[in-house]
């Protein structure tokens, strides 16, 4: 978007762009109503990281609507908790579409794919019936410019598939741990490591665990400080939140 945008002031300076059409396509820069949403162009100049379609709620023939604004302006463009039907319809009307049927996501990569941003990203899930949260959380990251490594089934019910895998855990620079149950992997994990957790609480358990909320309690309140903790099932939030944290270690190398 910031390259969109010098590009089209540039034009309009040296006399390429007529100063009317300029008004025009400023107009509608920022945000585009389209009567049932308005499109947030700007949101990745103003916040670091894109506008993202939850299909969750939405008809098909909306999300086709809003990505297909989206990808007129040439960017990558994420949609997350898409089901199947909602998934082959964009895919079949956009093409290029990469549907991660797990993740529940539809991704178009429009620009260079190679990882821009420093560190890795590390997505560590405590159990198979959590993947689901942790592969939306390493879509997420990596759409956003992220290098995403992940590590599954490391739960604390066989803490030895965990420290087998130190090395890991110390090259990465940011860890997003997704656990369900009663959600102590995240607690462990800062325990052995000096980087930002970010702790995802799922909606797996038994009877007693009030649908994620036993393990989004129990990382609340993790003995292992400095853990960061984002809602039940959002693999979404923390994808972002690795990608602010990278974002500002970009920013400090850039004014080195």
């Amino acid at each position: 978007m910031e390259k969109a945008l010098r590009a089209l002031l540039e034009g309009v300076r040296d006399g390429s762009v007529p100063v009317d059409d300029g008004v025009v396509r400023l107009r509608d820069l920022a945000f585009e109503d389209l009567g049932f949403a308005n499109v947030d162009h700007h949101r990745k100049l103003r916040r670091g990281v894109p506008e993202v379609v939850l299909a969750q709620g939405k008809t098909p023939d909306q999300c086709v609507e809003i990505v297909g604004r989206l990808l007129a302006r040439d960017g990558d463009v994420l949609v997350t908790r898409a089901d199947a039907s909602t998934a082959e319809v964009l895919v079949n009307a956009h093409a290029g579409g990469d549907w991660n049927r797990l993740a529940r996501t539809v991704f178009w990569r429009r620009t260079d794919g190679t990882p821009h941003l420093p560190g890795r990203v590390l997505v560590v899930s405590a159990g198979t019936s959590d993947l689901r949260v942790a592969e939306e959380a390493a879509v997420t990251a990596r759409a956003f410019g992220n290098e995403v490594e992940t590590l599954f089934d490391v739960g604390v019910a066989g803490i030895h598939r965990l420290l087998g895998r130190g090395e890991m855990l110390r090259n990465a620079t940011v860890l997003i741990v997704v656990a369900g149950m009663e959600g102590a992997l995240p607690s462990v994990v800062a325990g052995l490591t000096d980087v930002p957790v970010i702790a995802v609480p799922t909606s797996t358990g038994y009877g007693a665990s009030f649908g994620g909320l036993a393990a989004l309690l129990a990382m609340l309140n993790s003995c292992a400080s400095g853990v960061t903790v984002v809602n039940i099932d959002n693999g979404f939030g923390a994808g972002c939140a690795a990608t602010l944290i990278h974002r500002l270690a970009l920013r400090k190398e850039s004014s080195a």
